[in-house]
C-alpha cells in the first residue's frame, strides 16, 4: 500500500537482514535457566533492560560464561539489534546502542530480536516505531490470551510497519534521538549530582570525616556535640490521603501520586489517575511541592525521591517526610537513601516478601545519630544547590520527553515532512548509520 508517494507497508520480517538468525525468539525451555547464571561473562537481556523511559539500560544484568552463550549462538543479539518482549509487558522494545561496552547479548525466554537490513530501514527508525502507542495498542490487541498474554515470532514477523524511505527514517530517527541524547545527557548529569552528594554524606556521617573533625571527640562512636535521637524526635511521617478511586478520572486537573510513581531514588511525575477537583477534607501537606521527599510504605518499601512536576495530590501508602530539624532536609534525604537506612526499614517491614508493609510508628521509635546544628546547616548549604541542580534537570527531561512525544506520530506518519529537511548528521554518523548489524554477526 503506498502512501505520501514513496511511503509503502511492509511486514516486518522485510525488514530483517540476510544473517541466518537475523529475525529469532529466545532459548527454548531449559536451554537458559537462572542456575545458568554468572558474576560475568556475556551479559542476558531481560524486560527490564527494556525501560519505558529509555531505549536500553544496562541496569540489573545477569550473565552467562563465554562457553555458555557460544552454545546459544541462535539467541544472540549485536549492538544495533532490536528486542522485543515476547510476554510479560507486551508493548516493549529496545534498541542496543551501538556504543555498548559489551560485544553481543543474549536474549532471554520472553524476548525476541531482529536485525535490520540497513539499506530496507534503519533500526532507530523502527525503534521509535514500535514506541508509538498506536503501535503497543495493536501489538496488545494481536496477543494470544490463552494462559498469559503473550505474542509469538510468527506474530511479530507479519506486523505490518509504515516505512518511508531510508533516507526519510534516518532524517526522522535524527530527529527524535536528538531528543533523546539530551535526557540522556541530563540523565548522567543527574547521576554525578546524586553521587557527589551521597559522597559527602557518607564522608561526613558515615566515616565522620566531617569538616574540623579532627578537633572534635568521638566517644563511643558519637562526636562531641552529636546526639542519639528518635527518628521520630527528628522527622515527621505524613501520610497520604485516602482517595476513593470511584472518584478518578483518565484525565483530570491534578494527578495522584502512588506507589508506583516513588522509585528507588527518583521520581515519576506522569500519573495513572486524575481528579477535578481535591477533596475538602483532605490536609494541606497532601499538595506535592518540588522537593518534597517521598518514601513507599508498602510492596519495595522505603523508596525516597525528591518530587517534581506540577498539581500533584498524595495517596495512601506514600509518605511525605518533613525534617523537624532546622536546616536538616538534606541530611534527612540522604539519611534515608542510604543503603543502612534502607535495611533496617526492610528488616521492621512486615507481611509476605510479596506484600511488605512499612509502620512509620515503628520505624519512628529507632534510632540514629544526629549531629550538631552547625554541620547540619553546612551540610544543607553543601548539598541543597545539588538537589536544585537535579530537579531542574528533571523538569528538562520531561519538557523533552513531552516535546518528543509530540513530534513522534506526527513524523512517523508523514503528517509532518522531513524530505526536504537539510539535516546534517555529525562527522561518521553518515558511516554508522550505513553499518550493516549483520557484519557482526559474520
Amino acid at each position: 500500500m503506498s502512501v505520501n508517494g514513496q511511503w509503502t507497508t511492509r511486514r516486518l520480517v522485510e525488514l530483517r537482514s540476510k544473517d541466518k538468525y537475523a529475525f529469532v525468539g529466545g532459548p527454548f525451555g531449559s536451554n537458559l535457566v537462572s542456575s545458568d547464571y554468572t558474576e560475568d561473562g556475556v551479559p542476558v537481556i531481560r524486560g527490564c533492560n527494556l525501560p519505558e523511559n529509555s531505549s536500553f539500560a544496562l541496569d540489573e544484568l545477569v550473565f552467562v560464561s563465554e562457553k555458555k552463550a557460544d552454545s546459544l549462538r541462535q539467541n544472540t543479539a549485536m549492538p544495533g539489534d532490536l528486542v522485543f518482549t515476547q510476554r510479560g509487558t507486551l508493548g516493549q522494545v529496545g534498541l542496543i546502542p551501538k556504543k555498548s561496552p559489551y560485544s553481543r547479548f543474549i536474549i532471554s525466554q520472553s524476548q525476541m530480536k531482529l536485525t535490520v537490513d540497513p539499506e530496507k530501514a534503519d533500526p532507530r527508525y523502527l525503534y521509535y516505531y514500535f514506541r508509538l502507542p498506536s503501535t503497543v495498542e495493536m501489538i496488545n490487541s494481536l496477543a494470544i490470551s490463552s494462559g498469559v498474554p503473550h505474542i509469538n515470532l510468527d506474530i511479530l514477523r507479519k506486523f505490518q510497519v509504515l516505512t518511508p524511505p531510508v533516507p526519510v527514517q534516518n532524517k526522522i530517527a535524527a530527529i527524535l534521538s536528538a531528543y533523546d541524547e539530551l535526557i540522556e545527557n541530563n540523565k548522567r548529569r543527574i547521576a554525578l549530582l546524586k553521587k557527589v552528594a551521597e559522597e559527602i554524606y557518607r564522608e561526613w556521617f558515615v566515616r565522620l570525616r566531617f569538616p574540623g573533625h579532627e578537633k572534635v571527640k568521638v566517644i563511643k562512636g558519637v562526636p562531641d556535640g552529636w546526639e542519639v535521637k528518635r527518628i521520630s524526635d527528628i522527622v515527621q511521617f505524613l501520610s497520604g490521603y485516602t482517595f476513593k478511586s470511584e472518584t478518578y478520572t483518565p484525565v483530570g486537573e491534578f494527578g495522584i501520586v502512588t506507589i508506583k510513581n516513588v522509585q528507588d531514588g527518583y521520581f515519576v511525575p506522569e500519573c495513572s489517575d486524575f481528579i477535578e477537583v481535591p477533596p475538602t477534607n483532605m490536609k494541606e501537606h497532601c499538595v506535592m511541592r518540588a522537593g518534597d521527599i517521598l518514601m513507599s510504605l508498602t510492596g519495595n518499601v522505603g523508596r525516597v525521591c525528591h518530587v517534581y512536576g506540577s498539581n500533584l495530590l498524595l495517596n495512601q501508602r506514600v509518605a511525605k517526610l518533613r525534617s523537624k530539624l532546622n536546616d536538616g532536609s538534606q541530611f534527612i534525604y540522604c539519611t534515608f537513601n542510604n543503603r543502612s537506612m534502607i535495611q533496617l526499614i526492610e528488616n521492621l517491614s512486615l507481611g509476605s516478601t510479596a506484600q511488605m508493609n512499612l509502620s512509620p510508628i515503628q520505624l519512628g521509635k529507632q534510632k540514629l545519630i544526629v549531629p550538631d546544628s552547625k554541620l547540619l546547616t553546612r551540610f544543607e548549604k553543601t548539598v541543597q544547590p545539588f538537589t536544585e541542580q537535579k530537579l531542574n534537570l528533571y523538569y528538562q527531561c520531561q519538557s523533552l520527553q513531552n516535546a518528543r512525544n509530540l513530534l513522534l506520530p506526527r513524523l512517523i506518519s508523514g503528517k509532518l515532512s522531513v524530505e526536504n529537511l537539510a539535516i546534517q548528521f555529525p562527522p561518521g554518523m553518515a558511516e554508522e548509520l550505513n553499518d550493516a548489524p549483520a557484519a557482526a554477526h559474520a
